[in-house]
Order: structure tokens, then sequence, then C-alpha cells
């Protein structure tokens, strides 16, 4: 891997390559030596990590210490048009300078605007396509996190837009309503591209989540959050470098690009579609006078039925759908509580966002009791059983190749994986294409609010999960798609495989981790 690079905290981000933040440094390969000899320290590494959370860890102010001085913005609906049966959308990544907090502007990359992009709303059937214009001074992707689409339009690292060129992805949309989200997956710059602002909502549509009486109007008792944490120099430009295994974490948070945000409310239930678009900070979303909400949705769509809940923990890069119950005239801030000690993400508990209830609110039903059939996720006809070991910047002892695939799949088959995180220290996993299902945690059943569609799990130390993945519909030889540490910075560095989904008894255009190729592999 390239030398590490080094900003200084204090300069101002005009001192940085275009279409970069200050976050874009890489370690040296010295590195992975260095966590093998931490995680070698063993039952010590708690206590160490505890010491070094509470005097480094940046952390947003404790609950009472934010000001709620601005109104909270609403990401725009994309707009789209019709060729046919194809439903448009265009996309323009550039560069541009944002004002956050009072002190002065931030560089920043945004679509089609100056920070974060617009929410993209379509319907199971539909055929899209997306028109990317990549106006950067770097290359760029467009990744569609949480899509169920063909390897060649996922926009991983090997999909790469070039500064000043386009792409034009399209497939058929296939999965459940579900709230979604697209981001760039440059390799070993997906971190700086994502917290410079290219990230935005995707929400898909179908007829069974319509026929139920749940909030749905968007921007008004339907609202995406999405939830960043960021620090700022003295001029209000962005800071943060690597100063931590988990990455780079903020001690200002942000939703929808606004600090301090509020919210007001006009009806008596309200659906927020929770994304944490950090790319290191876990959350524990809960309300601050402790009042219960209906989860009704995970990252691949609807729950079998509502689950009361007070708290909702969120990786980066999941999802949560949850729906609260407001009274007339009230405000109530929803926070983070302190994240759980088993991931070590250290931290105490912060303020996010207040609702503001107006005087008189207009009617809203009670969330149906049932929601969405689920079939049982069945074991017992799986092709393959795997095992993810997460350690360090490593799965399974490997880095990332853009020139290996890791293992090759049967497409319309079914597989176990169990993955572990045998650090003390928080990882996270994802996978692309799939919806996959939580089988067992440590051989028990998951809870309620993990039995839904899944494509990202937060991993505490020294538990496995076993995840029921299926690889429906789309074969192709020589494209892959990713599993990977959803933290980004980890995801940078290494902690990133790759598979091919082909069709029975045909041959990978990719070399396997055993060495194997194949002639027709011309990357």
């Amino acid at each position: 891997m390239p030398e590490t690079t080094v900003f200084s905290q204090d300069a101002p981000d005009g001192d940085l390559p275009p279409g970069l933040s200050r976050t874009g440094a890489r370690r040296p390969g010295a590195v992975a030596a260095s966590l093998a000899s931490i995680a070698a320290i063993g039952v010590a590494l708690p206590l160490l990590l505890g010491g070094c959370s509470a005097l480094f860890r940046p952390a947003p102010p404790q609950p009472g210490g934010v000001e709620f001085t601005q109104p909270l913005r609403l990401p725009a609906l994309a707009e789209s048009r019709m060729e046919g049966d194809i439903r448009i959308f265009s996309l323009t990544a550039d560069e541009a300078r944002t004002a956050f907090v009072p002190e002065g502007e931030a560089a920043t990359l945004g679509y089609n605007g100056d920070y974060l992009g617009p929410t993209l709303v379509a319907a199971r059937g539909e055929r899209v396509r997306v028109d990317l214009q990549n106006d950067l001074d770097a290359a760029t992707t467009l990744h569609w996190h949480g899509m169920h689409l063909p390897a060649a339009q996922d926009g991983g690292p090997h999909q790469v837009v070039p500064a000043g060129e386009a792409a034009h992805p399209e497939w058929t949309i296939d999965q459940p309503a579900a709230t979604l989200w697209y981001h760039p997956h440059l390799h070993e710059e997906t971190r700086a591209q994502v917290d410079a602002g290219l990230a935005g909502m995707f929400l898909v549509r179908d007829d069974e989540e319509a026929a139920l009486d749940l909030p749905r109007d968007y921007g008004v008792d339907d609202f995406p959050l999405i939830v960043q944490d960021r620090s700022f120099n003295q001029a209000g430009g962005f800071t943060g470098g690597v100063e931590q295994f988990d990455g780079a974490l903020g001690d200002t948070i942000l939703v929808n690009g606004i600090v301090g945000p509020y919210l007001d409310v006009s009806t008596e239930r309200v659906r927020l579609r929770l994304l944490n678009g950090s790319s290191a900070r876990m959350y524990d979303f809960a309300f601050a006078d402790d009042r219960p909400f209906e989860l009704i949705a995970t990252d691949g769509g609807l729950l079998s039925a509502p689950v009361r809940s007070k708290h909702i923990a969120l990786s980066p890069g999941e999802r949560a759908e949850i729906v609260v119950r407001m009274a007339p005239g009230e405000s109530v801030v929803l926070r983070s509580d302190a994240p759980n000690p088993d991931l070590h993400a250290g931290g105490d508990a912060f303020d996010v966002l207040e609702l503001r209830a107006a005087a008189s609110l207009s009617p809203s039903p009670e969330v149906p009791a049932a929601l969405a059939t689920l079939p049982a996720p069945d074991p017992g006809a799986a092709a393959a059983e795997r095992s993810f070991e997460m350690s360090g910047h490593d799965i399974n002892d490997r880095e990332m190749d853009m020139t290996r695939t890791d293992f090759v799949a049967t497409v319309d088959t079914s597989e176990v994986w169990s993955v572990t995180n045998t650090n003390p220290l928080p990882h996270s996993f994802h996978v692309h294409d799939t919806q996959f299902r939580i089988l067992s945690i440590d051989g028990s059943p998951p809870p309620p609010h993990l039995a839904g569609y899944k494509d990202t799990i937060a991993l505490p130390w020294n538990r496995t999960y076993r995840l029921l993945v299926r690889f429906d519909d789309y074969a192709d030889p020589t494209t892959p798609y990713m599993y990977h540490c959803h933290l980004l910075w980890h995801e940078d560095q290494g902690m990133m495989g790759q598979f091919l989904v082909v069709e029975p008894g045909q041959r990978p255009a990719l070399k396997t981790h055993e060495g194997e190729t194949d002639d027709r592999h011309d990357h």
C-alpha cells in the first residue's frame, strides 16, 4: 500500500488535494504487525482500550449540551424522467464549499448540490437507470448499498468513473420496500469521499408496504435522517485524521448535513428512517424521555411485526425505520445512548435531533400489528458453509486484492456463513447484492430487531453470527461482489474480500486465493 499521508489538524481544507477530505490518510504496512501485537495482549486489551477511549476519543457534547437552533434540512426528492419503460435519474458529483458552523466553510462534495444528495424513489418492478456525471477532480464510483442488482451495476471498486467522465448503471428493482442508500466505493478512498459528503438515500416502494396504514408522506410524516459525526477547525473546515483503531470520530453531530437540527412535527405519528452515515461511530438511538417507539423495518425492509422498543443500535451503514408518537405541543430529543460495551466503541450519550410537535396534530392510525410475510430462514438446503474471521484489518488473514476472488458461489443457491470478530475492537460486516437472514448468535436465535432482512451487522468481540446468504438471479464470472467491514477506515485498509457468483459449472475469470487462474481473465 502507499505510504501514509499526513495532514495537519489545523490546516485549512483548501490545502487538501481536490476531491479529498483530510481523512484520506492510509496506514503503512507496519500497522498490520502492530495490530497483531495488540491482539496478542488478550485480556489486558479492554482495559487499555478503556483508558485510551477516555483520553483520546473525540465525543459530542453530553446530553443537554447542544442547542437546537436550525431547522432540519429535508433532502430533495430526485427528479426522474421516463424513456419507454425506464425511469432515469441524473446525479452529478461535484466539489463545493459548505458552511456548517459560524466560523466558516468546509470543502465538501455532493450529488446535485453542495453536500449529500437527493433521495431517489422507485417501485419494485421498475427498470431504473442512473446517469452519473463525475465532475470531481478525482475518480469515484457509485455503490447502491443494500440493492439487489447485477455485479457490473453494483458500483464497487471495479466500476471506476474517472474524473470528468460518466457512468450509466441500469437494473430492474426486484426486492421488497426498504430504505437503502448510495455512496462511493472507490478502493482506498471510500472514507474520504463519503466523509466529504457523497451519500444519499434510495427508497424502494412496493404494493405490500403501500397497503399498510403507515406514515409515508415524504417530508410530512416520513423523514430520512442521515446521521454523521464530524469535527471542525477554527476556520469552519473539516478536521479529523485517523486517531484510533476504528477510524476518524467527530465531536459534532450532523443530521442531513445540519448541526443542532430540530424537526417540526405536524402529525401524531412520524416515521424516521435512520441511517448511520458515519464512517466509524456506533449509535444507540433512543429518546431522552425513554419513550417507546415501534421499530418497523431494518436494512432490507419491513419486519414481520413491529417491535416495541426504547432503543435501536446501528453500526455504520445500517438502517432502521421507527414510528414514534408525539403529543400536541411537546418537544423530545432523539439521542444516542452510550454504545454497547461489548463493541468497545467508547463514548457517552449525546443529543442528535429535537422533535417539536405543533399545538394541533393531524391524526395518525395505529401501527399495524402485522407488517410483512417473512419466510422462516431454512439452512437445510445450503450449498456451502463458510467461516469469516475479522481480525485487525484482515478477513481470514487476508487483505483485499482487486485481482483475486476469495470464493465462488453458484447462482440461485444459499450458503451459511459464520462470522466472528476475534478482536476486542469494533468491526462490522456488510455483504453486497444480497439481503441475508441471521440464523443465530452464539447458537441462540436472533432478537426480534435482528430477525428481518439485513445487509450489515455490528460485530461484538468473540461472538459468532451465523448468516443465511442467498445468491439470486445474477451470475457473472468476471465481475465480483464485495464483503467487508463497513467501518470505512478498515475497508480502505484492506478489510474486504470479493466473491463471484457463477452459473453451475462455470469457470471464474479471477484467480482464487489458492492461486487458480482462468486464461480468459483480462483485468
